[in-house]
């Protein structure tokens, strides 16, 4: 493959130095495509120059996952590998640290009978639950990569021959990952700081709801009680500094759960599981998704909707300015990590227990009382754009601008 292997190598230490943060003894647990085996062999040889204890890399192929759907009896739809995901939340109660490499095909699925789409996601995710937990909980350092892989990238660029579109991908996951230059791991550390000063802006006016308008969207969200934004490097619970998401560009917190209201359009499709949804309208009373369309794929995300009680509210709300590196690139990645650094997004589920005043000793029935969201899910789709304004409202109901043409006010 025509990728630049500097940058590869780069990719992967700043995965350990930066995304992880390993520490001296830390074992590792790594999920990838089997496409990704390059980059993969490279942040192992990382982490044990960083002192690792063990490297257990967990390896998912495409054409497995078609055979399934394919071959499979009906029954197989309502089953997950349970035993699994306890081994890898056993892993990371023993404070093992988490990195996963994306780059699967995002339209795998796309020609995929739906309902089983949905059945094996949804048993994937009561499976996962306990291994989830301890990520949303923010218990491990854990972080996010990519692999530009071949059927990833003829998604992304159609037209150009597999090669081109590798190299192509490629060099656009170097750039979005600040790994282009002589000193990635300085260049995040600016970055870092810049995430800070926007998070720190943000937990001084403490604002009671953001309201979003533009076209299609006229929506109130309220901040949960004691809500805190975060942005960048986070401090888990085990102690170690660690960025979850390369690339990031997103400052984020918690809304309330019930404190939703209004209406709001996608302004990005979103892949989600194999299928791209496309197209997306919500509108929300008392925090609850009432009425869901989509151009595209909306079966699909009704049946997302429908996964538990959760499901049709939110959990998280983040601000990206419209100029943004990778909104500025003006690709499609049909890839939520990178998709939802584009433009300010919110995600329906799951909300992160970090993202509240001393959350990492709050206990769950304590977070629902702060109006933090509870569910098996955590997806995020974009709401911002170019054309978005955003405003913060105080406790007294003042209005201060925040995003102005989706740049920050």
């Amino acid at each position: 493959m025509n990728i630049d292997p500097q940058k590869l190598d780069r990719l992967a230490e700043v995965a350990v130095k930066v995304g992880l943060n390993l520490q001296p003894g830390q074992d590792l647990l790594l999920t990838a495509p089997t496409a990704a085996l390059p980059l993969v062999r490279r942040i192992a040889a990382h982490a044990y120059k960083a002192g690792a204890g063990l490297v257990t890399p967990f390896f998912a192929d495409e054409e497995i996952t078609l055979a399934r759907y394919r071959n499979a009896p009906d029954e197989s739809f309502d089953k997950a590998a349970g035993w699994l995901y306890d081994g890898m939340a056993q892993a990371f109660s023993a404070n093992t640290a988490r990195l996963a490499v994306s780059g699967d095909n995002p339209m795998l699925l796309s020609a995929e009978d739906p309902d089983k789409v949905a059945r094996a996601n949804r048993a994937n995710s009561r499976a996962y639950k306990p291994a989830l937990e301890k990520i949303a909980g923010f218990d491990i350092n854990w972080n996010i990569v990519s692999y530009p892989s071949p059927s990833w990238a003829r998604q992304v660029f159609p037209d150009l021959p597999e090669d081109e579109a590798v190299f192509a991908l490629a060099e656009a996951i170097f750039a979005a990952s600040r790994v282009d230059g002589d000193d990635p791991v300085g260049a995040w550390a600016e970055h870092n700081a810049a995430l800070r000063r926007r998070s720190g802006w943000l937990n001084d006016r403490r604002f009671a709801a953001l309201h979003f308008t533009g076209p299609g969207t006229d929506l109130t969200i309220g901040l949960a009680g004691g809500h805190e934004w975060h942005g960048g490097a986070s401090e888990a619970k085990n102690g170690i500094t660690c960025n979850p998401n390369i690339p990031t560009e997103e400052v984020f917190t918690t809304p309330h759960a019930l404190r939703v209201e209004g209406h709001v359009s996608a302004t990005k499709p979103l892949s989600h599981q194999g299928t791209l949804i496309d197209g997306i309208r919500v509108t929300f009373e008392g925090g609850r998704i009432t009425e869901a369309h989509a151009t595209r794929g909306e079966q699909v995300l009704n049946k997302v909707l429908d996964t538990d009680e959760g499901a049709r509210r939110l959990g998280e709300v983040a601000l990206v300015p419209h100029g943004s590196p990778i909104s500025a690139s003006g690709l499609l990645f049909y890839n939520t990590l990178y998709d939802e650094n584009a433009a300010s997004h919110i995600a329906l589920g799951q909300c992160y227990s970090k993202c509240f005043v001393g959350g990492a000793s709050l206990t769950p029935d304590q977070i629902k009382a702060q109006g933090g969201n509870s569910s098996l899910i955590h997806i995020d789709w974009m709401i911002g754009s170019g054309q978005v304004d955003v405003d913060g409202v105080t406790e007294a109901g003042d209005r201060v601008p925040v995003f102005r043409a989706g740049e920050w006010a």
